[in-house]
């Protein structure tokens, strides 16, 4: 019976304690007292102000100051108000009102808390996640108690509905007391031991309560052992807290072994967690944040012998100066108490009950780091790089739970290409894409989809890139090119419908995530976007680079090859479905070849598509008539076949095949059979899935008249209408879709100028959504709307406008009930009709196809012109925006670049005693004193302006830059001077002396990369260098540049008329590399090295093109000359012929090799023929010395 009474006693002592709180370590009983309306203004902050009277300082609760609360410049989901309490202070209860004597209140709002105002966490209401229910209207007081409460210092009010006639506003106020707080803190390397009173009697239970900040994921909060093995351990495990009790010989757990218990997750979120264990013999009650779960250790006994330490922190061991088992806890313990005991105090105090070993301080710093949480796949981040850096260097902490996303996305500068970080299957991949180079891939760590906290840190820099993740370091070796720093670092997903899409952002080839159904169900994916004239998706396979084929017996498989990709079946076709054109090319060698088909035609061979199907046709041919490319183009190498290797010659030839039925693509299999020939032998290649264009994205309509529109079938949106599409018009209103039901409709409109609408009614009653914009929208532009309704309300986003949203009623009706047609461009009333044009338009994820009602539509017609009016600033460094039928193209006929966007830089590497003349109009042999002639002949070619730009690096002075002469005398020389300092002469008139100028910026020959940019407009000339040095002179020798002849780069052996310093300039060999070259109109280099027509260049020596002159010598060595082994080993040079144009710059080594091998072998044939024809001489001599000697004898 006495052991009956004892469990019951326990069990009673046990309840769980919830409102148990020790001595001096709480706050009164009454704890709602106003913190706020005794806080100064600076107390109040916000994201914005709508005006000065309406600043934050005015939002106290009933006051009427100001113009009575606070409203933002911007009513949208982006704003919050803020308070700052001064010290860590216990909130009980908050309270809202509206604007005073106005239409501006806050419908619902969310609650932030922090400690320091960087660290935020979210307020959550026991029964609710969402967010707090607001005002009504302007001056009525809604009053809400938390529950539980909280300890913070900072608040922050997040409005997320207001009243939709009016805008936010808000008046506040916070309800508490003050918080008594006692800090510890542990630096991960100390430890704090407690002894306990040794009393005679035994307390019945053990109360343990604390709450803990951690800054790190793991470690022993507190422990307590005994002499035979029992022991209690509290430890942070992978951000879960870990109670252990033993009550036998077990060993201390290690964090793989079996746990008591354990409770939460992300516990090291550098917020503060409470805890509170509560022990009676073997049995306990363990509450972490309100949480509670009772249970009991298994052990040898009932009773725990415990000794009488406790240590917190670590594990100490009495008698040793130091002795850490386990990974010590770095972070914060805030009122620690042992049975009522302050021990903390008792610390503070250096009671003699407390060691406290290592760093111990009783203070909580702040977290030096932020996080930030991405809400969905489409969130992301762009944070600044350090662009023009040479190198690339990112370190973060991320954690999640998914297997796969993307991570960092980065552009390097100038275009020169991209990287991208990203998870697959838990480990953390690299893709870096540079200029003319395949994609280099590094793969780091696994399993990283756990949860939990893990670094990254990924540099780039010259000729290696390494990831480290944790402890995990991978390293891939780059071509040695110099590697510069972007301008933005985007993190999260950044991605578009397509290539077409992310090449309309200015974005260069590289890796980039795209999605091809938009708002359906399928995910993004990676791929690689080539930038050409046309934006061409690659989809890479996991398949063999190459197979390999040879004979077997006849009918048995040779080879059956699956190739996948890193995209789902149904991700794939719909990128194939949305391009123009795809391809996927299948390179073949063969050497004893094999027949395609058998004596009685069964094919040997075939291939597989997407969806299963088999395909025995070849190339682009028609179904069944298994023609490879050749074949198609009538010329294989034996006319009597369809492919190159079904001629069985006894040699190696090969097929280039091109698969180009998309609605087949990509191949998934490749099969071949033999026909029992011993000695056949082939190999092929199957090339990646190439996609060019995206028929949605230019689809388009122009609407001409009010009264026109194109209809289609209902838009069932039941549940979910996702619409996105852009518009550009001249007019200031207009319907861009109306769709109508008995009494449910649902429009799109352009209401104003500035303003675009959304609304629609599902039976609750009309809605509306506006986004408003501070610039018009009917500025002939193109601007893109995106609007989606659902059962959880509503949301329409304008270009990069602040997306606004419109929550739905709780119990109203969710179903969208159309039954008309579906209008575009106009109403059923045709009235309100949109004038302008629309593209791009999808439903749900599917795009409507505009063009094709276009074409049968009066007052409608396909297309739509003037894309340039948005899209021309990517065309860069002079490029010229031309139209297409389908979007624009850049012309760089007039610039130093070339590329897509005029933005790919045109370098050449010119070796000492090397040049290049530009020649700017036909040279014509001209008699002494024959001014006029010259005059008449080159009067076209006087300039009163011109602009110049060019690129250099050297280590070379004194040497010429840039020299432009002219037939009159007149010139302009840039060169640098002894001391490496910029010089600029204009000689424009050949009676005066040369203006001169120096420009001592800095030694500008110390092997790094000069910008250099003049504009003379008449006598005022404006240098510019690095893009940020400026000044400006005044010429006194003239004003015009008379009869222009030439412009030369390098060395100049004539420099006629010229000033001694350029003379000596020119006639140094300037060695190193130039680029963007430009004169006016005049690109030398581009001219040289990318010709189009008539060649106007003369080059002498060795100049040899590069693809970068960033990319010379290594970064800190100005020293090294600038080699053109970085342009690719390529050591290209033109013609060293004095005199000749430069035909063809770009010729390979190969046949410069062989040029000389040529000229080497007649040398040797006509030193050959010499010595042939002298011996013959010699011959013939002695031969006649014979036979005069034979005559003088007789």
């Amino acid at each position: 019976m006495a052991s009956v009474a004892w469990a019951v006693l326990k069990v009673l002592l046990l309840l769980p304690t919830q409102t148990w709180r020790p001595v001096g370590a709480g706050n009164p009983p009454d704890c709602d007292s106003p913190l706020a309306s005794a806080l100064p203004r600076s107390s109040f902050s916000s994201s914005s102000e709508l005006s000065s009277s309406h600043g934050p300082g005015f939002s106290r609760l009933n006051r009427r100051d100001g113009a009575g609360g606070w409203t933002p410049l911007v009513s949208n989901k982006y704003q919050w108000l803020q308070i700052d309490l001064g010290e860590r202070m216990e909130v009980t209860a908050v309270a809202t009102q509206g604007g005073y004597g106005s239409s501006d209140w806050v419908t619902s709002y969310l609650l932030m808390f922090s400690d320091g105002g960087r660290n935020w966490k979210q307020y959550r209401r026991e029964e609710s996640i969402w967010g707090f229910p607001g005002n009504t209207n302007a001056d009525s007081v809604v009053h809400y108690r938390l529950q539980p409460p909280f300890e913070a210092r900072f608040l922050r009010f997040l409005p997320l509905a207001w009243n939709p006639r009016g805008r936010i506003g808000m008046r506040i106020e916070v309800y508490g007391c003050a918080y008594k707080s006692e800090v510890v803190y542990f630096d991960g390397q100390s430890a704090l031991l407690y002894t306990l009173d040794k009393k005679p009697l035994k307390p019945i239970r053990d109360v343990i309560s604390l709450k803990f900040k951690a800054m790190q994921s793991n470690g022993i909060l507190l422990h307590r052992e005994g002499q035979h093995g029992n022991h209690i351990t509290l430890e942070l495990i992978k951000g879960k807290l870990v109670f252990f009790l033993n009550s036998g010989n077990a060993k201390l757990p290690s964090t793989i072994a079996p746990v008591t218990l354990t409770l939460g997750s992300l516990l090291d979120d550098q917020h503060w967690h409470s805890v509170l264990i509560e022990l009676l013999d073997t049995q306990v009650n363990f509450t972490v944040d309100k949480h509670t779960h009772h249970f009991q250790a298994k052990g040898d006994s009932s009773n725990l012998d415990l000794n009488f330490e406790i240590s917190f922190g670590g594990i100490l061991t009495p008698g040793r100066s130091r002795a850490f088992t386990r990974k010590s806890f770095h972070g914060c313990l805030e009122n620690l108490y042992y049975n009522g005991v302050d021990v903390t105090e008792l610390a503070k105090k250096h009671k003699p009950q407390i060691l406290m070993m290592g760093n111990v301080s009783f203070s909580c710093p702040q977290p030096q780091t932020v996080p930030v949480t991405f809400l969905s796949s489409r969130s992301y981040l762009a944070l600044p790089g350090n662009s023009g850096e040479d190198k690339v260097s990112v370190t973060f902490q991320f954690r999640t739970w998914n297997r796969a996303g993307h991570l960092l996305f980065g552009e390097l500068q100038r275009g020169s290409g991209s990287f991208v970080l990203f998870l697959k299957d838990g480990k953390l991949k690299l893709s870096l894409f540079q200029a003319g180079q395949s994609p280099r891939n590094v793969t780091a760590g696994a399993g990283l989809n756990d949860g939990q906290w893990h670094s990254v840190s990924f540099s780039a820099k010259w000729s290696h890139m390494n990831v480290v993740v944790d402890d995990d370091t991978a390293v891939q070796p780059l071509v040695a090119v110099l590697i510069d720093s972007g301008d933005t670092y985007y993190f999260g997903a950044l991605y578009e419908q397509s290539c077409e899409a992310h090449k309309h952002r200015g974005n260069p080839s590289g890796l980039y995530y795209i999605d091809a159904d938009g708002s359906g169900p399928l995910g993004p994916f990676l791929v690689y976007c080539n930038m050409t004239d046309s934006a061409w998706t690659v989809v890479r396979h996991g398949g063999p680079d190459a197979v390999t084929l040879r004979g077997a017996p006849s009918g048995h498989p040779l080879s059956a090859v699956s190739f996948a990709y890193a995209a789902g079946a149904g991700q794939l076709r719909a990128a194939v479905n949305l391009a123009e054109r795809c391809e996927q090319r299948l390179a073949l060698r063969c050497g004893t070849a094999r027949r395609p088909d058998s004596r009685d035609g069964t094919p040997l061979s075939w291939w597989v598509g997407r969806t299963n199907e088999t395909h025995t046709s070849w190339g682009g041919s028609l179904p069944d008539a298994q023609k490879c490319t050749c074949g198609l183009e009538g010329n294989c190498i034996d006319s009597q076949y369809y492919c190159n290797c079904d001629a069985g010659r006894n040699e190696w030839t090969s097929d280039t095949i091109v698969l180009s039925q998309k609605e087949h693509l990509p191949v998934t299999q490749i099969v071949m059979t033999d026909t029992g020939q011993p000695h056949s032998e082939a190999d092929y290649t199957l090339g990646p899935l190439l996609c060019r264009g995206d028929k949605s994205f230019w689809n388009s309509a122009s609407f001409n008249t009010e009264t026109s529109y194109l209809h289609f079938p209902a838009f069932h949106g039941e549940l979910t209408a996702d619409v996105c599409f852009f518009f550009k018009t001249t007019v200031s209103s207009g319907v861009f879709m109306e769709n109508l039901g008995i009494t449910d409709f649902i429009r799109i409109e352009l209401r104003a100028p500035t303003e675009v609408t959304f609304s629609f009614d599902v039976g609750n009653g009309p809605c509306e959504v506006t986004v408003q914009s501070p610039t018009p929208f009917n500025d002939n532009q193109w601007h893109h709307v995106r609007a989606e309704r659902n059962v959880k309300g509503a949301s329409l986003q304008v270009d990069q406008l602040p997306q606004k949203m419109q929550p739905a009623p709780a119990d109203g009706h969710v179903r969208l009930q159309l039954n008309s047609q579906l209008f575009i461009g106009g109403t059923a009333t045709r009235q309100r009709g949109f004038l302008g044009c629309i593209r791009s338009l999808q439903l749900n994820g599917v795009a409507l196809d505009l063009e094709e009602r276009a074409t049968v539509t009066p007052g409608v017609e396909p297309g739509c012109a003037g894309h340039c009016s948005t899209y021309g600033h990517l065309c860069r460094n002079g490029g010229r925006c031309r139209e297409k039928r389908r979007g624009v193209t850049c012309d760089c006929a007039f610039s130093a670049y070339d590329g897509p966007f005029c933005s790919n830089e045109i370098s050449a590497y010119f070796a000492t005693g090397s040049s290049m003349t530009y020649h700017f109009q036909e040279h014509y042999t001209l008699s002494e004193n024959s001014s006029s002639l010259v005059s008449s002949l080159y009067r076209d070619v006087t300039l009163t302006r011109e602009m110049i730009t060019l690129s250099f690096r050297t280590t070379r002075s004194p040497s010429l830059l840039l020299y432009v002469s002219s037939f009159y005398e007149e010139y302009l020389s840039v060169i640098l001077a002894n001391n490496g300092s910029l010089q600029i002469r204009y000689k424009l008139d050949r009676h005066q002396n040369p203006d001169a100028f120096t420009f001592d910026f800095k030694n500008m020959a110390d092997g790094q990369l000069h910008q250099v940019k003049i504009n003379r407009e008449e006598a005022v000339v404006m240098v510019e260098v690095n893009q940020s040095a400026k000044k400006q002179v005044i010429l006194s020798s003239g004003t015009e540049f008379n009869a222009v002849k030439s412009l030369i780069l390098g060395k100049v052996l004539e420099a006629a008329g010229a000033d001694p310093d350029t003379r000596r300039a020119a006639t140094s060999d300037f060695t190193g590399c130039l680029s963007a070259v430009r004169f006016g109109r005049a690109a030398p280099l581009k001219a040289a090295l990318r010709p189009s027509g008539p060649s106007r260049v003369t080059v002498r020596g060795h100049v040899a093109p590069m693809a970068r002159c960033a990319a010379g010598a290594a970064s800190g060595s100005p020293a090294r000359e600038l080699a053109p082994r970085l342009a690719g080993g390529a050591g290209r040079s033109g013609p060293v012929d004095e005199g000749e144009p430069l035909v063809n710059a770009d010729r390979r080594d190969s046949a410069v090799m062989g040029g000389v091998i040529a000229v080497v072998i007649f040398i040797l044939l006509c030193i050959t023929a010499i010595a042939i024809r002298i011996y013959q001489q010699r011959k013939l001599r002695k031969e006649n010395e014979s036979k005069v000697s034979k005559k003088e004898e007789c």
